[in-house]
């Protein structure tokens, strides 16, 4: 084989990857930019992604996206440092348009699918204070009752503890969780794709923490992580919310939303409590928002002392680990990226969870009303 043929063979393979990359890049922009597309990926496409990736992954005892992603930032960083050549360069854009595309193609086209107002028919509320106010007590007083009884029945709520995760507990919460969401399948979430879902923690724990990241979904591989140093109170609702990117939604505040619905209806005291708390910070930061400081006041007194007391204790837990300047960064690109991938509240969209839920009771008591008034006067 001559030095011609070579050069022949190569330039053929460099033409068809070339191709077939322009293909990916074509597909992932028509599909971001058309929420049928959207739907489609979501519903018919990622679910088949899931099952083929997730369980190989799985076999894997740590995160691979982790272990990717430093990888890929160290090599585009290094390689043309090193070689000074226009053709690192090339070499790293291109590999950086593979990434993109693997990126959108695996999971990230999930930004593409309608909101969950429309997936589910759900009309946005306007929240009057009267309305807010009823809702804020409503959930203090669920908060406290569970809590109570954590209390009082003290074999079960030895996972309310300062530190520490215990294993069997978690296994215990994490089947709970994916039994609660093949109960709400019909709720704009795709049903479990993945009957052992192989939760994995993060490899850079310590930075996660300065970062203030407690959860990541791993987009390359269809895996999720979840922070080591996480709390035992945290870890179901962050099992949860993290299981909702897994599942294909890609909105923070609707993950929050379906972290919330399925812990709330567990079976389980823990998962029940970390479904409630997950929210605590967001309901208490709309209540001085809404209705003000003095009602705020009021507000934070009819909730138990143990709960502010474990709210205090968070807070200084994950301040004496995060770094001002790291969080700050991490903030910034976070942002950046939610706004680039459609989501226009940016980080905000965390919090929308609080206008997801009241929108959420607001649908089930009309569908109750519905069926109550179709069973009074049925049809002859």
């Amino acid at each position: 084989m001559n030095i011609t043929h070579l050069k022949r063979l190569h330039s053929d393979s460099l033409k068809w990857r070339h191709l077939v990359l322009i293909a990916l890049l074509a597909i992932v922009t028509a599909t971001r930019l058309s929420p049928a597309l959207g739907t489609f990926y979501t519903t018919h496409v990622y679910p088949v992604i899931g099952r083929v990736i997730s369980p190989v992954s799985g076999f894997v005892p740590f995160a691979i996206g982790d272990i990717f992603i430093f990888l890929s930032i160290a090599w585009a960083i290094l390689y043309p440092a090193m070689k000074r050549t226009k053709i690192a360069v090339f070499c790293v854009a291109e590999y950086l348009l593979w990434v993109y595309a693997w990126f959108y193609m695996a999971w990230g086209l999930n930004y593409s699918q309608p909101n969950i107002y429309q997936r589910i028919n759900m009309k946005p509320v306007e929240v009057s204070k009267t309305r807010f106010k009823t809702f804020a007590y409503q959930y203090a007083d669920s908060l406290n009752k569970l809590s109570e009884e954590c209390r009082v029945k003290s074999e079960e709520s030895k996972w309310l503890r300062e530190n520490g995760n215990d294993y069997k507990e978690n296994v215990k919460c994490e089947e709970s969780i994916l039994q609660g969401y093949y109960r709400v399948d019909d709720c704009g979430i795709n049903a479990p794709f993945n009957h052992h879902p192989h939760v994995k923690t993060m490899v850079f724990t310590p930075l996660s923490s300065m970062a203030g990241i407690t959860g990541s979904m791993g987009p390359f591989f269809c895996e999720f992580t979840l922070n080591g140093d996480l709390r035992s109170h945290e870890y179901p609702a962050t099992y949860a919310h993290e299981f909702a990117h897994f599942l294909g939604v890609a909105n923070e505040g609707e993950a929050n939303f379906y972290s919330y619905i399925v812990c709330t209806a567990s079976s389980d005291m823990a998962v029940r409590f970390s479904g409630y708390y997950q929210i605590f910070f967001h309901v208490v930061n709309d209540v001085f928002d809404i209705l003000g400081q003095k009602e705020g006041a009021v507000f934070l007194k009819h909730i138990r002392p143990e709960i502010i007391k474990l709210a205090k204790s968070d807070r200084r837990y994950w301040l004496s680990k995060r770094s001002k300047v790291i969080n700050a960064a991490q903030d910034i690109i976070l942002d950046l990226y939610l706004r680039g991938n459609n989501v226009a509240e940016g980080r905000k969209s965390y919090s929308q969870v609080i206008a997801l839920i009241l929108a959420w009771e607001d649908k089930k008591a009309h569908l109750t009303h519905s069926y109550r008034e179709h069973n009074t006067h049925p049809e002859n």
